[in-house]
This record gives C-alpha cells, structure tokens and sequence, in this order.
C-alpha cells in the first residue's frame, strides 16, 4: 500500500523541468483556433517573437495554455493534507506545466478550520516565493466546507466537517488567504446559504453549486443570489436518485448556470457528456480535471484522505469498498481528448473549453494576449484522438520540453 503521507516517498515524484530552449529554434505548427500556420522563434528558452509562416505541418498544432479551475492535487502532492507547504503548492504548478496547464485554481476541500487555513496559508506563500506560481495561480477554489452531508452528494469529503456556511469563517479564510478565494462551490440547501451567496457575489467571488442535495427551490433561489456555475454536475451525487425531478436536471436546465465536467470517461458515461454539452451548449461548459494527489501515479491501493483507495489502470479513483469515486486522476489535456471523443466536437472546440470558456468566468480574459506568450505546442492524432505534448510555454519562456517525443524533430532549429 502506498501512502501518500509520506514526504519522504513523495520527494521521488517530484517532478524535475528539463533544462529547455536553452538553442535557438524555431516551433511551427497551426494556431488551433484559426488554422493559421505560425512560427514561433525562440533563443536561449524565450519567445523572440511570433508570427504568420508559409506553412507548417499539419500535425503540429500550437493552443493556448490550458486553465483547470479544479484542482486538489497532483503526482503526488496534495493541498488538502495537514502537512502541504509551499515547495508542494509549487511542485504541483510546474508538474502541471508539463501537461499544459498553465494556469489553475488550487482547490481546497472541505476540513477542520485550521486544516484550509494551513492549505491556505502554503498557497499563498507560494506565490510570493515565487512570481511565476503567482502568475500561474488564478485564483483559490474553496471546495466546501459549506456543502451537504448526505453520503453521495457529500462525495469523498470528510462528514464531520461539513457545516452550514459562516460569513465570519469565510472572512477569516479570505484574509488568510490574502484576497486569492475567488470561487466558492457550495450547497445552497444548507442554512443560510442563500443571504452568504450574495455575500460573496457582492464581494466579486464566484459561486458554484455542488455536493448538494438541493430541491428545485434551493437551486432557483441561490440562482436568483447569483449562483453562476455548477461544479462537476452530475457527479457529487447520489448514486440513485429520483428519475425526475432531481437537482441534476434542475441544474442542466437552468441557463443561468455554466457547467463544470469531469470527462475523464469515469465521471460521466460517454452519452451523459455528449447530452450536457448539448444541453448546456459549449458556451456554458467547462472542463475541469478535480485531480487529485493521485492523478500522475502509478496504479495501485493507496491511504488518500484518511481512506483506503484504489487507483486502477484506468486511472480511476475508487473508494474501496463502496461505489463512489475520490476525484480523478488525470490532466485537464485528457479530458480535452475526451470532448473530441465522446461528444463529437471539434478539436478547437474542445480547447474552447479549457481555455476561452474559463478565462470568461473567472474574467482573466487577458491571460492569452500574445505578448504574455503562453501557449502549448502539440502533435494530434485525430485517428486515436490522442494529444502528445511537446512543449509547454509560460509567460514566454519554455518551462517544458518533451525530450522523449522526438521533439527536435518537430522544430526547426535556427
């Protein structure tokens, strides 16, 4: 059994950058979104500069960087222990780096006081260890603690310390926090839910519904607060419920809400992604990876959240012994694949979804201007659906490299 306590086997995981871009060469591939063939000249790991080319491979695709408004952990960090400090808030950045996310929202779960203000506390310190993390962290996603306590909805989080939700808490939280709470995904069933939501609307917060048990007039009322998103709808969830109503309909229904998705091919069954996308249409979803500490981790039982795991080939995440899921174990990159696969979209459609769509909710729009230069260099089998990273570029410089993948022979060295 492994343990994901122990810091001393999770140091083997830490992830080490190669020591990319250091010659001058050229990256040429066709921007996602518009097909046009760019050339990106790099010297000494920055971008020079980007521009129109003659051609380039059809394979070679350049995207923005991706943004995973979820997650909770990371080839074997977790920002949900009592342990977590800042050098693991930063080993998660730059692992995720190397799947091509570049920006995110660590996510903090539902736990004692004392537990969130300590993840809190590393991320915030962090950022101000290190400028490119802060550029990178978005924003914290507070996870709970005001979510419901029913086994299913509740999902994985811990029972004891799920509560109504406190605005003096939530403050003392924020302050810790230094400001960086900017999504709030909750319960709005739960006592005096509905008069903190406009709370937290008023003080520019977004809120999410999730892990609830919510009647229709729950939803409609936190809806009318200015509930805006839902977080992994369809998951969070009884694992039987009343086949109508029931608050995933309400929740699908409601134009009003976006829709986070976990297309992990776990989560969702390949029809009920299909439907959602549908339902809610691709200017109303999200996707989201909900990592955990797991996701980049050998297969295998594991001690994850004070319970016993299993992490299967399949890199999915079971709580052994019952039939719910404890969050996924994948990269926000895999569900993009997944979007092609099981919904039938277009590829640019699928990194929309990842990119553009989550910029506008959180209003970080100007995350993707060129001069920032933060983009993902690709090759795409649309045979197999199956993306292959070759680089990563943040803030202008590579901070990835897939020396693995050939990846000199998809550039031209200057």
């Amino acid at each position: 059994m492994h343990f994901l306590d122990n810091k001393q086997n999770l140091r083997y995981h830490k992830p080490q950058i190669p020591n990319a871009g250091k010659t001058p060469m050229i990256l040429s591939g066709h921007d996602i979104f518009n097909n046009t063939p760019l050339a990106i000249a790099i010297d000494n790991g920055s971008v020079q500069s980007i521009r129109e080319t003659a051609s380039a491979d059809r394979m070679l695709l350049i995207a923005p960087s991706l943004i995973d408004i979820q997650v909770n952990g990371f080839m074997g960090f977790d920002l949900n222990v009592e342990t977590v400090t800042p050098s693991d808030v930063s080993a998660i950045t730059r692992a995720l780096w190397r799947v091509g996310t570049g920006f995110f929202c660590p996510t903090v779960v539902t736990g004692s006081f004392e537990r969130i203000a300590g993840s809190l506390r590393a991320i915030v310190k962090a950022c101000e260890d290190d400028a490119q993390v802060a550029r990178s962290v978005i924003g914290i996603h507070l996870e709970g603690p005001y979510i419901s306590s029913e086994d299913g909805p509740r999902g994985a989080h811990p029972r004891e310390h799920t509560r109504d939700p406190g605005w003096d808490e939530f403050q003392r939280w924020q302050d810790i926090a230094e400001g960086k709470i900017r999504l709030v995904t909750l319960a709005p069933e739960r006592k005096g839910a509905v008069p903190f939501i406009e709370k937290l609307v008023k003080s520019g917060i977004v809120v999410a519904l999730g892990h609830t048990n919510a009647s229709e007039s729950d939803i409609q009322a936190a809806i009318k607060a200015g509930a805006r998103l839902s977080t992994h709808l369809g998951n969070g969830a009884h694992a039987v419920i009343r086949r109508h109503p029931n608050y995933i309909w309400e929740q699908l229904a409601a134009d009003e809400l976006w829709a986070s998705l976990i297309v992990d091919g776990h989560h969702l069954p390949r029809a009920v992604v299909k439907s959602m996308m549908r339902a809610k249409t691709l200017a109303r979803c999200i996707l989201i990876s909900d990592a955990v500490a797991l996701a980049g981790m050998p297969p295998g039982v594991y001690q994850f959240a004070e319970k016993k795991v299993e992490l299967t080939d399949e890199a999915k995440v079971c709580l052994i012994g019952t039939e719910y899921l404890a969050g996924s174990a994948i990269e926000l990159m895999r569900g993009v694949e997944n979007s092609v696969r099981f919904a039938g979209i277009s590829l640019a459609e699928a990194f929309g979804l990842a990119t553009k769509q989550p910029a506008r909710l959180l209003g970080v729009e100007s995350l993707h201007l060129p001069k920032s230069a933060d983009l993902v260099f690709f090759r795409w089998d649309a045979v197999a659906c199956k993306i292959e990273v070759l680089a990563t570029i943040f803030d202008g410089k590579v901070v990835y490299e897939n020396v693995d993948a050939h990846f000199n022979n998809a550039s031209k060295h200057g």
